[in-house]
């Protein structure tokens, strides 16, 4: 062999290699960016499986909540008028993205349920948006300890989880039906006859619901726990405990 066919010999395989390596980055490059690994960090170590998956269902939950808080003022923008803040994204930052222990002065220092009643309360003269999400976000962090990280000692009872999920349901049925002393609903959300039939609502609830029952499903199966069913019939259901 020559050494000028020795080089061609050489160089094509390597040239191959070039062109399948700058092809490969286009394609990567061209892909839609899927879901982002995390990142290694040393308290991944304390982890476990069980408490990973808490964690995406913290963080899904508080999603849709927050979602629910946007359409929700969307359709009722009347109830700024009511809130000490008067502007729905700076409520939503202060409700999920800044520091508050659950201190709102326009909910006289309740939380979970009890918020809930307060922003579904026919009497109620303050921003009910601000008051039923609250509730809402308040009643499913407890579920969860108030936490957003779990570690090895961490836990949570699948009993709260199960009934957290029976009050979204009823949450849910009452936001449609309840309504104040002119006839009107409390809360606007889902269609009113004539409007535009709109389930954007249901399908959030529904998954909330589902999140909150399948964790309760995990966390059970995982401890060898047994949960307490409730049947309830919606128009007269009553609010469930959480422990």
């Amino acid at each position: 062999m020559t050494i000028a066919s020795w080089q061609v010999a050489v160089a094509r395989p390597a040239l191959l290699l070039c062109l399948l390596l700058a092809s490969a980055c286009n394609d990567s490059n061209s892909r839609a960016p899927g879901p982002q690994a995390q990142r290694f960090r040393l308290n991944s170590l304390a982890k476990t499986d069980i408490g990973q998956v808490l964690e995406v269902h913290v963080h899904e939950a508080r999603g849709y909540l927050r979602e629910l808080m946007i359409k929700l003022y969307r359709r009722n923008p009347r109830e700024l008028a009511k809130s000490p803040v008067p502007d729905a994204e700076q409520n939503i930052r202060r409700l999920f993205d800044e520091p508050h222990q659950w201190q709102f002065p326009e909910l006289d220092g309740t939380t979970g349920v009890a918020a809930l009643r307060l922003g579904l309360a026919a009497d109620y003269d303050g921003d009910r948006v601000f008051a039923f999400v609250a509730g809402l976000l308040s009643m499913v962090m407890s579920t969860y300890e108030y936490k957003e990280e779990f570690y090895l000692l961490d836990s949570v009872d699948p009993q709260n989880l199960y009934n957290s999920a029976r009050n979204i349901e009823i949450a849910s049925w009452k936001l449609r039906h309840d309504r104040g002393p002119d006839g009107e609903p409390v809360l606007y959300s889902v269609s009113l006859p004539g409007e535009v039939e709109n389930l954007s609502y249901e399908r959030l609830f529904g998954k909330l619901i589902a999140l909150q029952d399948t964790m309760a499903v995990i966390i059970a199966g995982k401890g060898n726990r047994t949960i307490t069913k409730m049947v309830q019939r919606m128009a007269t259901a009553a609010f469930l405990p959480i422990f």
